[in-house]
């Protein structure tokens, strides 16, 4: 096939590019189309001809990002859907597979997070607006297939990570921000201050590991409701930070600021869809050797990353 991947600029985009595949990817990133523009969005899709879409592009950020900017995160990435969708159902594109996140599900949910419970109740209120944009998603994607037939499906992954993600400290993920805080307290002989106080638990999922796993949901996946796709080990924030701070010899203290939000304590996903279909769960990388190649990248690039 020959597949359109949005946000091919990305961090989780990079990651097709170093996944080995029979398939024909054409990667496109913010640079090459504005996807909040519904002809720009037609114009992307018209000019690739793609067979299938994998679609990433959003508009993301950390837990202080969607707290600053609730509207906005809402506004384009309903905006960025909406003409993707529609513009690969105005154009007859076979299949196309979107991405959420483990943040769309309800606040109160049952534990583990099951596909079934995403629309039983409210997101949590630190990352609202993104998180209704995304269930959007869903229900755009399912309109189009009980309307149109369109094989629209979605994916929901946990906490991603890896080479070229975004660093910039005001609008970072979790592991980039604690990755750069590290390393520049490292630098400068300091410690080193974190936000919240380290307890909350997190699934993380490397992004390469992702890749593989959207590749086969594409391949094998073509029903209605969305399915869990990310590594479902969980670690503590701090346990993080203390595998971070090994793998680059940081020697400093580490202090919590708990007046910082911690977020949601624990959002564990079930992923059992996706073994039944025949994934190999001990495929995943382990933690610390993905967060010792994401480190090894950071190091070896800085500062020319993203977000400095």
């Amino acid at each position: 096939m020959k597949i359109l991947v949005t946000g091919g600029t990305g961090m989780l985009g990079t990651a097709f590019r170093k996944i080995k595949t029979n398939h024909d990817l054409l990667l496109v990133g913010s640079k090459d189309f504005n996807l909040t523009d519904s002809r720009s969005a037609l114009s992307m899709i018209r000019s690739c001809e793609p067979d299938a879409i994998i679609h990433l592009a959003a508009k993301v950020g950390g837990i202080k990002s969607n707290l600053d900017n609730m509207a906005d995160f809402y506004t384009d990435n309903v905006l960025i859907n909406t003409n993707v969708l529609d513009a690969a159902h105005k154009l007859k594109i076979k299949k196309v597979l979107s991405l959420m996140s483990t943040c769309v599900y309800p606040d109160k949910a049952l534990l583990p997070l099951k596909e079934s419970s995403l629309h039983l109740g409210p997101p949590h209120p630190s990352n609202f607006g993104y998180a209704y944009a995304k269930r959007m998603l869903d229900v755009q994607s399912r309109a189009y297939r009980k309307q149109h037939g369109c094989n629209f499906i979605t994916a929901i992954p946990n906490n991603l990570f890896g080479e070229d993600d975004n660093f910039d400290l005001r609008n970072s993920h979790v592991i980039p921000a604690i990755i750069r805080k590290v390393y520049e307290a490292k630098k400068k002989k300091e410690d080193v201050l974190l936000w919240g106080d380290g307890s909350p638990l997190r699934e993380f999922t490397y992004s390469r590991d992702l890749a593989h796993t959207l590749m086969f949901v594409l391949e094998n996946y073509n029903d209605s409701p969305p399915i869990n796709v990310g590594n479902t080990s969980e670690y503590s924030i701090e346990d993080i930070a203390l595998m971070i701070s090994r793998i680059i010899s940081f020697e400093g203290n580490i202090t919590w600021d708990t007046t910082m939000p911690n977020g949601q304590l624990r959002k564990p996903s079930d992923n059992s869809k996706l073994i039944g279909l025949g994934w190999n769960a001990d495929s995943y990388t382990n933690i610390y050797n993905s967060l010792k190649k994401t480190c090894e990248w950071f190091i070896n690039n800085y500062p020319s990353v993203r977000g400095i």
